[in-house]
């Protein structure tokens, strides 16, 4: 029982009419079926939540009612051998021990490839049967892998991608690619010599390049149907171990934007039929994507003709999503009258603070969450060779240091103003974001601070803020709920080929 000193306590404790008059530890046995290969290393997660009967147990900031998550490091772990999770050490929102007298059941996971803060339980990672608390679960199963792909060999449309980036193999002294899928329009074969104007889309936190396939389909789909007009479409995979690189130069990730620029585009435009100019080059993307897309539009003002960004990431650090992390004693957690900043809401409904959100992260793991995404891209790198946490997860004090340096390198209305001069000629009408005014991470805040930067420029930018519309149904208008998208494409079209129908 480590350094604890304490008796295992019973699950019947929890029931007890008469609390104990001092709460010890709980500990959850967790084994793994011995049928399994083996060994395993990773982070073991334990839910447990109130009630019996569940098929799963899971943590999810939009679940009606609070999950307890408890944590530990494994490493070698054989089948057949039992570990102890202490459910009040490294656990989420609070100790299990303090937990209100009902029923509850529990479910582990081994995350065996830390990517549970980024895509949730993945194939490879070992799982349990759902049990009541107080009994020994048992990891009895792996997660299969998904179905075999689609074979896309027979689409002519969609064309996978793998390309090998010198700039960032050098960065990480390993061979790195980057990956996505360009699709064709339908007409594509039927004129060898016609070109074609290229949208450079990137997905938002969660995508991956087999989750963005599904993307690729749908943009077929939509241009046979004639939805949308006939350009090609670069599906952009921004994914990777420390959630998103945003397609931004960073001293964690690497140069994933000169990347982009200098290599993979060149790359793209000598096999496509592409435009290959600036205004036949546009950037669209959502949420993380969106922010990535603003950003490449910013940065590379020269190369692209324009960006459609929806629900982007913060542009303006002076609005993180609520708090202003310039402030004087800034505090990602708490205002200053002391009240907590909210981060999900749904229908007017807080369903998640910041602090809240940010601290269950911090236990599932600290590689691919949001908030430690964040990090990675925007961070000085500390001496221990990790990037520098902006706030401190215990307590939510913003690090002034960190703070300035996000400022000076990728707060995009502050780096917009101080830049105008230079980049504002061939940036000027080329900004068009939308974003819901109920969005479910209250991202239009800091879009309406971006928006008041760029209307002092005479930046010709173009916002839209749909009434009641949140992070998750911002494209639905009345023709479905990809009408904004189609909005979108035919716009970029218009553009590209103006006295065209």
């Amino acid at each position: 029982m480590r350094h604890f000193g304490v008796l295992l306590l019973a699950f019947a404790s929890l029931h007890a009419q008469t609390a104990p008059p001092e709460k010890q530890h709980l500990f959850i046995h967790v084994a793994i079926a011995p049928d399994l290969p083996g060994p395993y290393s990773g982070r073991l997660l334990v839910f447990v939540t109130a009630g019996k009967g569940a098929k799963e147990v899971d943590a999810s900031p939009f679940a009606n009612s609070p999950t307890y998550v408890a944590a530990r490091e494994v490493e070698n772990w054989k089948p057949g051998t039992v570990i102890d999770v202490d459910a009040d050490d490294v656990v989420y929102p609070e100790p299990l021990s303090t937990a209100k007298p009902s029923d509850y059941q529990m479910q582990a996971v081994l995350d065996v490839g830390h990517t549970y803060n980024y895509v949730g339980r993945a194939p490879g990672d070992l799982l349990s049967d759902v049990a009541a608390l107080g009994r020994g679960i048992t990891l009895s199963r792996v997660i299969p892998n998904h179905p075999n792909p689609r074979d896309l060999t027979n689409d002519k449309n969609i064309h996978p991608f793998t390309f090998t980036s010198k700039a960032l193999t050098q960065f990480w002294g390993r061979e790195t690619v980057m990956r996505g899928y360009v699709v064709t329009p339908p007409s594509y074969t039927q004129n060898a010599k016609a070109k074609f104007p290229t949208v450079y889309w990137v997905h938002g936190f969660g995508g991956n390049y087999e989750r963005i396939e599904r993307t690729a389909e749908d943009f077929v789909k939509r241009s046979a149907e004639k939805k949308i007009p006939e350009m090609i479409w670069v599906l952009l995979d921004e994914s990777c171990p420390t959630g998103t690189h945003e397609f931004a130069d960073s001293v964690n990730n690497g140069p994933w934007g000169r990347a982009l620029t200098t290599e993979l585009i060149p790359y793209l435009e000598g096999n496509y039929r592409m435009d290959a100019k600036p205004n036949g080059r546009f950037l669209q993307g959502h949420s993380s994507g969106g922010w990535a897309t603003l950003w490449l539009q910013v940065t590379y003002p020269k190369i692209f003709g324009g960006t459609w960004s929806t629900s982007p990431d913060s542009s303006d650090f002076h609005d993180f999503t609520g708090p202003d992390l310039y402030a004087p004693h800034a505090n990602v957690y708490r205002k200053r009258d002391g009240t907590p900043y909210p981060l999900v809401r749904d229908k007017g409904k807080v369903l998640a603070t910041f602090e809240q959100y940010a601290r269950e992260e911090a236990v599932a793991g600290t590689y691919g969450g949001q908030m430690a995404s964040f990090d990675w891209v925007f961070s000085p790198r500390g001496q221990d060779g990790k990037p520098m946490q902006m706030f401190n997860r215990i307590t939510g004090e913003v690090d002034p240091f960190v703070a300035a340096y996000w400022r000076d390198h990728y707060d995009i209305a502050h780096l917009v103003a101080a830049n105008w001069n230079t980049i504002g000629p061939d940036l000027k009408g080329k900004i068009h974001l939308f974003v819901g005014t109920a969005d479910t991470f209250y991202l239009d805040g800091p879009a309406h601070k971006l928006q008041a930067v760029l209307a002092s420029l005479n930046a010709d930018a173009h916002f839209t803020f749909i009434p009641d519309r949140t992070h998750f149904d911002l494209y639905k208008v009345a023709d479905g709920t990809g009408g904004l998208f189609n909005q979108i494409a035919q716009e970029m079209y218009a553009t590209a080929r103006p006295n065209k129908k």
